[in-house]
């Protein structure tokens, strides 16, 4: 069995999963990168993006998330997101209603990392929503 480590999704409302997991692919604001286990020590601000994560028990975890931080050690991950969709459990209504909020945040944005945070969220939503 792979080495793993453990994986936990936090958003403001409430602790949303701790697993153990083989493998995540995070979508920080530099790029995309891998976690396994024993990943040297990082702190990422997180871009909207899909964060899929490998857990143990061979199940694969896809979820959008918008906004936050990852942080990583040797032995886990944590994912300090500002909200988290399970793709899996989403429906087109509530990616509808999620790309319409990421649209009037952008419409709204007076500085550049917010019109390039919201602009990231609406084009993720829109590749999601197809």
């Amino acid at each position: 069995m792979a080495a793993t480590f453990t994986f936990e999704l936090v958003t403001p409302e409430r602790l949303v999963m701790s697993e153990d997991a083989q493998s995540a692919v995070v979508p920080g604001m530099e790029g995309q990168f891998t976690v396994l286990a024993n990943h040297a020590p990082v702190i990422s601000t997180l871009r909207p993006g899909v964060l899929e994560v490998a857990l143990s028990d061979a199940r694969t975890m896809r979820l959008f998330v918008k906004g936050g931080f990852a942080e990583v050690d040797a032995e886990s991950l944590t994912v300090l997101a500002e909200r988290a969709l399970d793709l899996a459990a989403i429906d087109k209504a509530t990616l509808q209603e999620e790309l319409e909020v990421a649209e009037a945040e952008l419409a709204q944005a007076h500085d550049d990392a917010t019109r390039l945070t919201a602009n990231a969220a609406v084009e993720q939503l829109k590749l999601l929503a197809r």
